[in-house]
């Protein structure tokens, strides 16, 4: 990642949210302060889904899947406490990925999990193949998960490179 870059993701970061948390002396701390870090990014980058148009989705993007009683009418609150069980059960099942698997699981909570774990036909995608294997220098494939329909967003690639900032561990 280029120096221009990281500046411009450090300073849209500082807007966005306000500064950056210091590394925490607690390592169990430092945990809990980089998930709630990916709750608010996901958080701001979402948007609260709220209205009827927005349906299947509702409080930060959750999906409404079968079986489950949800409506467009719930609290924020309650849409936090949805994102917060979410989140954890993709940490979970990213776990075997050791300190990367909130950054990987906060970019399933967006592009889902059989993007990056291959389903059928599709194959296992280069990110997860690279960290499997031990690489760490996923700054590329990270950021590639930028498209809509085969065409390049800007607000997604923006987006990427925010939590790529914010939530990838040196």
């Amino acid at each position: 990642m280029g120096i221009r870059t990281s500046l411009f993701a450090a300073f849209f970061a500082i807007i966005c949210f306000g500064s950056i948390p210091l590394r925490a002396e607690n390592p169990v701390k430092e945990k809990q302060d980089r998930f709630s870090l990916a709750v608010e990014c996901i958080k701001r980058f979402e948007g609260w889904h709220g209205e009827k148009r927005h349906w299947p989705y509702v409080g930060y993007g959750h999906k409404v899947l079968p079986g489950e009683r949800l409506t467009n009418g719930i609290t924020k609150e309650q849409g936090d406490s949805i994102l917060r069980a979410d989140l954890r059960k993709l940490c979970r099942m990213f776990s075997y990925l050791g300190r990367d698997s909130l950054i990987v699981a906060v970019l399933s909570y967006n592009v889902g999990a059989y993007r990056l774990k291959g389903y059928g036909k599709m194959p296992k995608s280069s990110l997860l193949k690279k960290l499997e294997a031990g690489d760490r220098n996923i700054y590329k494939e990270y950021v590639s998960f930028r498209c809509y329909k085969g065409k390049v967003v800007p607000s997604i690639e923006r987006r990427r490179k925010v939590e790529y900032m914010l939530l990838f561990e040196e």
